[in-house]
């Protein structure tokens, strides 16, 4: 709860996550996704993934020349000024590098 304050506080919250972050994080099993879905609640889901953000993450990804696709979406949808938290904050970093002004957090 302290680091929702902290994060309102900055106006990082509620956070965004595209659509296509949910076939990463979800397993289809209730019991697994309990905590997850109780975060996603939480969230501001975008289902519609703009051409621009979509050519943004592809030219992300060849800079890099490392990262998923979902990976450079979500870095990608943060620019510019935005804070990306994930757990795989190499390839996450990698990304960001190229991006304009966005911060990488291990969540």
């Amino acid at each position: 709860m302290a680091l929702i304050a902290v994060l309102s506080r900055d106006g990082y919250w509620p956070p965004i996550v595209p659509s296509v972050v949910l076939a990463e994080s979800i397993s289809g099993r209730q019991h697994t996704d309990a905590n997850t879905n109780r975060l996603l609640k939480r969230c501001d889901i975008v289902t519609d993934l703009p051409e621009r953000v979509a050519r943004r993450a592809g030219a992300l990804r060849s800079a890099a020349k490392r990262g998923s696709a979902v990976d450079a979406i979500v870095v990608a949808m943060a620019e510019p000024d935005g804070v990306v938290f994930g757990s795989d904050v190499g390839d996450l970093g990698a990304l960001a590098v190229h991006a304009r002004n966005v911060r990488v957090q291990r969540a």
